[in-house]
Parts: structure tokens; sequence; C-alpha cells
């Protein structure tokens, strides 16, 4: 028996070479994951950096009749639902205004939100259509209210200015899997969208819908909390579901003309 055994210098040099291979392979593991998350942390840098989009103003055009968000001036689309601070309900006005931003005419929206009867915000956004059909956002001018006197104008951001960019609404004809920035001013204005179905069905207080497209709405300023909106024709926003974070909810629940 003891004849068939390997020699003890053998042994030990095996034992010698294995360990020197493991160390070899926890420094290389080391070493390519600490990449990985350098890379990763790299390219979320790069990505909000590289955001820089070309506004051509004559890209632009006078109108915004994008189907899944149509603003026509006279227009008060009117909601109602329920949030943390109680029964919320939010105007919003397509008004005739208009406001030019990095040389583009954009549409002035007045929208004021209320709740239990008493207003707690109020905005003025600025919205613009590319010929393409794409909607842009290029900023608001917003307030926060309580009891009646003015608590904050922090969410206010203006493209160009303090080096905030205008994003995308709602494009043109969006499909499955596309996402998009909806604005951007680094940690003040970085809401997102993705849309998640399409050709969904919607009945809320204003109507019943088809071929509505239904998105994801997150920021990655607030990651816990995400939102759930379905735009339809004809009406733009007819709802909104917070399915993280939170229970507010918003319907459609009517459409004046003017």
């Amino acid at each position: 028996m003891l004849a068939d055994m390997p020699d003890r210098k053998i042994i030990l040099k095996f034992l010698f070479l294995s360990l020197l291979a493991g160390s070899f392979l926890f420094l290389a593991l080391g070493c390519n994951g600490g990449s990985t998350s350098t890379s990763a942390s790299t390219q979320t840098r790069t990505s909000e950096a590289d955001y820089n989009p070309k506004i051509v103003p004559g890209d632009f055009v006078d109108k915004i009749d994008n189907k899944y968000y149509p603003l026509i001036p006279g227009t008060t689309f009117v909601y109602e639902g329920k949030t943390g601070d109680g029964a919320e309900r939010n105007e919003v006005t397509v008004t005739s205004d208009t406001k030019v931003i990095l040389g583009v005419k954009c549409v002035v929206v007045h929208d004021k939100v209320t709740v239990e009867g008493k207003l707690k915000e109020e905005t003025y956004d600025w919205y613009a259509q590319n010929k393409d059909g794409s909607v842009w956002y290029f900023g608001e001018d917003a307030t926060s209210y309580e009891n009646g006197r003015v608590t904050s104008t922090s969410g206010s951001w203006e493209a160009g200015r303090n080096d905030a960019k205008p994003g995308i609404i709602m494009k043109a004809n969006p499909a499955r899997g596309d996402s998009w920035r909806q604005e951007f001013r680094k940690g003040e204005a970085e809401d997102m969208a993705e849309v998640i179905a399409l050709n969904e069905p919607a009945t809320v207080p204003a109507g019943t819908f088809q071929g509505c497209i239904k998105t994801k709405d997150w920021t990655p300023l607030e990651p816990k909390i995400e939102e759930n909106k379905l735009y339809c024709p004809v009406a733009g926003v007819v709802s909104s579901k917070m399915v993280k974070g939170g229970s507010d909810s918003m319907q459609l629940v009517e459409i004046r003309k003017g």
C-alpha cells in the first residue's frame, strides 16, 4: 500500500501550485468584479452626461395633435382620485398662451391641483410637438401651497437653464419596450417612462376607450416609487395609479372643450 502512494514532495508541490492558482483566480475575479462595478457606475454617469438632445426650432410645429397626448387650446381635462392626503381634483387646461424656449414656441398648459377643496399645487407646463409627431416637455413653473400660502417652487425648471434639458412626454408611435426621458435636470427632474403594454382598453368616468398604451413611470430620484399610466387616443392620459410606494390613483372624469 505504501508503495502505491505518491511521493510526499510531489503532494506538497501539488498543494502549493493549487493554492497559487487559487490566489490568482481570486485576484482575477476581484479585479473583474471591481471593473464591472466601476463600468456600471461609469455607464450611468455617461448616459446622463451623454443625454444632450439636439433641439432644432425648425423641426417643431405650431400644434400638438399627437393622438396619445393631444393638447388643443381651450380643452380642459378634469381628473379626480384619492391620495394619502385625501380626495384630489386636478384640472389641466390647455391655454392659448405660448412661451419660447430654446427657440421653440411651446404651448402653455395650466395645471391646478386641489386636495379636499384646498389648493395644493399650481403649475404652468410647456410643451411642443416635433414634426415627427413626438411631444416634447420643456419645463414647468411649479408652486406648492399649504393653507393658502406658498411653501415651495423647487419643482420648477426650464430647458436651457441651470443645465436642464427637455424630454419627450409622448412618442408619435410608441412601441412596447420603448423608454425615454421625460425631463432632465440632474437631482431635480429625472422622470422616465417605458411602454409596457399596447392596445389596452380603459373605462373611466369620462368614458370607455380602446387602443390605449400603458406605461411604467419612475424616477431614479425616488426608486421605491412606480406609477402606471394609460394613454388613450383623443383623450390622452385617462388614468394613473401608483403600483409601488403608495396607493394614489387618478381617473379622467371629464373633458371640457372651449
